[in-house]
């Protein structure tokens, strides 16, 4: 499940509460429902991460970073296979359980990120395989879970001033993410043709992307930060100040 990334679905669906709380607004069915159904879309994700690449020959034995299950010998490809469609089943469930108080087009918004988390890895055009996997992150773990989630808990498109720069910042540093994983893994990715961003640019390039990336997610945050109290800026003060830092 690699359980260390996960707070980066979670914090997509934190934020949207976050902007509809902003307007006096929240929902504790619908807040659960957000919450359940970004960590399943992301669990399966990663099952699919495993079984796809481990099928394209992507993963080697020995791998730099998390431990690979398939490729490692601790699960059968099998198993990670229906482990990948039971958990992308039980978010789909969860998804249309929704519809008692979310309008129709949550079930075509709902398969497109369905279809994200297996076109990740997956597809005749795997997006992590062709420098897109950053994109994909920007979308489905920025835009898609604050804007929605936003939506879900006021029944309406009040907040999306605020819920449009929170969604883009999350999204970039979720990105980040991805960034650092990349950039750790370049070596491994490079040997069996996987075109990261970091494979495709190099690590010194991505490097400043990684910094300018945290920098720019804050400043698209500045029309929120001018809505709440002075005391809120030093949020962003202190996260600019450890980013660039690091």
């Amino acid at each position: 499940m690699r359980l260390r990334t996960l707070p980066v679905s979670v914090a997509g669906v934190l934020t949207g509460v976050g902007c509809a709380l902003y307007y006096g607004e929240f929902d504790r069915i619908a807040t659960a429902q957000c919450f359940l159904f970004a960590l399943l879309a992301q669990i399966t994700s990663n099952f699919a991460n495993e079984y796809y690449d481990y099928k394209k020959g992507m993963d080697r034995k020995g791998r730099k970073g998390f431990r690979r299950g398939v490729t490692e010998g601790d699960i059968s490809p099998d198993a990670m296979k229906r482990a990948t469609y039971i958990t992308l089943g039980l978010a789909a469930m969860v998804g249309l359980s929704m519809l008692m108080y979310a309008p129709w087009w949550i079930v075509p918004a709902g398969v497109l990120i369905g279809l994200g988390t297996l076109a990740y890895s997956a597809g005749p055009y795997p997006l992590s395989h062709h420098g897109l996997g950053d994109v994909a992150v920007v979308l489905f773990f920025g835009v898609a879970p604050v804007i929605l989630t936003c939506y879900l808990q006021m029944g309406s498109w009040n907040a999306i001033e605020i819920s449009i720069p929170s969604s883009l910042a999350v999204g970039l540093l979720a990105a980040n993410v991805l960034v650092v994983n990349n950039y750790r893994d370049m070596d491994d990715d490079k040997a069996v043709n996987k075109k990261t961003t970091v494979v495709i640019f190099g690590r010194k390039t991505m490097g400043r992307v990684y910094c300018i990336s945290g920098i720019v997610a804050m400043l698209v945050m500045i029309p929120v930060w001018t809505k709440l109290h002075l005391a809120f800026w030093l949020v962003p003060i202190v996260y600019l100040y450890m980013h660039i830092m690091l």
